[in-house]
């Protein structure tokens, strides 16, 4: 099953409302997915400054003087902003890898959700709803995001394993669908130095997406080369750092909708998740084509 939710403003008046609209679309997708849940938000950004978010099953042990530890190992200064079961850090854009290998030592049970000037990702286990009131999501700003609420199907339920998935700076991506090739691609994209962390196929998708804009491909490229790729059947959503993109495989069996005003694009698994969008009565609303690529961009 899964949902997937995802909402790209082009009205920046609607801004502050982001996260409070994403909220209603991802709890109304709780049926398709209530064993976990993840919003992934692209707010203000400062440049030459990464957002480094990261998660701790010990939250409260671990985040007490983490960024105390971190700013003395990276010999830069290091603030935090903890949410709940996630840290958000905020440091030098260049230092970003010498983070993520200084929080291996300093901190061996966190796990980065994500990177990026602008990106922050908060991801749990529990009802979308729950998930949504922990992190406060329903207050986030911002000018796009996407969400999942996920039945799991081919890994364990745990926070690893739930959605979106981050593979690159500013990147992420979350699936309705299953992949069939997704072993032997995981081994030639760690093989290609991409950092998989999960057995969720998932991972796998955003990775190999995440490899083809390193490789020089645009978004719009990657995803046309997914379809040929990519085996099974996949929904894409996927976020960069000014965009937002839907991609389906070639039999598009899993369900889409999509509407587009002159203040934003929305996507959902169902229409029910776009009711409540101001304007949707007037909106155009389609079901996007099999092996097709769309996206938008600020």
């Amino acid at each position: 099953m899964c949902g997937i939710v995802g909402l790209f403003l082009k009205d920046k008046s609607l801004e502050p409302q982001l996260g409070a609209m994403l909220t209603d679309m991802l709890i109304t997708m709780t049926d398709r997915g209530p064993d976990s849940a993840g919003i992934a938000v692209y707010g203000a950004g400062a440049g030459g400054r990464t957002k480094m978010t990261v998660q701790s099953a010990q939250a409260e042990q671990d985040f007490a003087t983490l960024a105390e530890d971190l700013s003395a190992a990276l010999g830069v200064q290091v603030t935090q902003r903890v949410v709940d079961t996630h840290a958000v850090l905020d440091l030098p854009a260049d230092r970003a890898e010498d983070a993520r290998a200084a929080l291996t030592d300093l901190r061996p049970g966190l796990r980065v959700m994500s990177d990026g000037e602008r990106i922050e990702i908060f991801k749990e286990v529990g009802l979308p709803k729950d998930v949504a009131s922990r992190f406060s999501l329903s207050a986030m700003q911002g000018s796009h995001g996407i969400g999942h609420t996920r039945m799991a199907t081919e890994s364990a339920v745990t926070t690893q394993g739930a959605h979106p998935f981050s593979t690159g700076a500013d990147q992420c991506l979350v699936h309705n669908g299953s992949l069939s090739n997704h072993n032997s691609l995981r081994r030639k994209l760690r093989a290609a130095g991409m950092r998989i962390e999960s057995q969720n196929d998932t991972e796998v998708g955003a990775a190999y997406l995440s490899w083809r804009m390193r490789e020089g491909a645009t978004l719009g490229k990657a995803l046309e080369s997914s379809i040929d790729d990519l085996d099974g059947f996949f929904t894409f959503v996927v976020g960069t750092k000014d965009g937002f993109g839907v991609v389906r495989d070639p039999i598009a069996c899993k369900p889409a909708v999509m509407a587009e005003t002159d203040q934003y694009v929305a996507f959902g698994s169902e229409y029910r998740a776009l009711v409540n969008l101001p304007g949707i009565d007037a909106a155009r609303v389609w079901e996007p084509e099999p092996a097709t690529v769309y996206f938008w961009s600020h």
